[in-house]
């Protein structure tokens, strides 16, 4: 019965954090669906990141977009940054773990192309070097963060959105992560695919 209950506490934790979320992040989610839209038409990339589970969430953000969301539409162009791992061991290797997503920003990222960054907890050095180098290739950012935002929510400049988490807890954050990935999903088909 107790592990019942937790679980129980759990998904009511889960709905409390997303009728709080429901409040306060649509502006941003709305921004950054429109700008990432607007990218796209203007033949422009998304280059997603993220370490751990924030690592699944960008790669199942690509993904979406790569193939497709909820209805038929052609591919748009979105690249994850944690999918080589041959490119992350070479860099971490022969360099710095600290710049396994930076160098691919610097490499790959054009003028307008956005780069969606997640993290829990704002506070990952790779995270932070990929949204500089990110700055340095006159590239936006869309940051999913949760907590203070950390180092990374400090780093970002007006053109940039962050979409903050109220909650501390990790796996707290990552649930609304996945919910808010869904909806720009969503939004960016709707920007570019409305129907009539």
């Amino acid at each position: 019965m107790e592990s019942n209950e937790r679980v129980s506490d759990t998904f009511l934790a889960t709905a409390r954090l997303a009728e709080e979320c429901a409040r306060t992040l649509p502006p941003a989610v709305t921004q950054a669906a429109a700008r990432m839209a607007q990218a796209i038409l203007q033949g422009n990339r998304i280059l997603t990141c993220g370490n751990g589970g924030s690592a699944a969430e960008a790669l199942h953000f690509s993904s979406e977009l790569l193939n497709r969301f909820e209805r038929e539409r052609p591919p748009l162009p979105a690249i994850a940054l944690c999918a080589d791992s041959a490119t992350l061991t070479c860099i971490g290797n022969d360099y710095d773990f600290n710049e396994i997503f930076a160098k691919q920003v610097r490499a790959l990222a054009q003028p307008g192309d956005i780069l969606l960054a997640l993290t829990t907890s704002g506070r990952s050095p790779n995270i932070v070097a990929a949204i500089d180098a990110a700055h340095a290739r006159e590239a936006h950012v869309v940051l999913l963060s949760g907590r203070d935002g950390g180092d990374c929510g400090r780093r970002l400049g007006v053109e940039d959105t962050e979409i903050r988490v109220p909650a501390s807890n990790t796996a707290r954050i990552q649930e609304v992560h996945l919910m808010v990935i869904h909806h720009l999903c969503d939004a960016i088909d709707n920007h570019l695919f409305a129907q009539d």
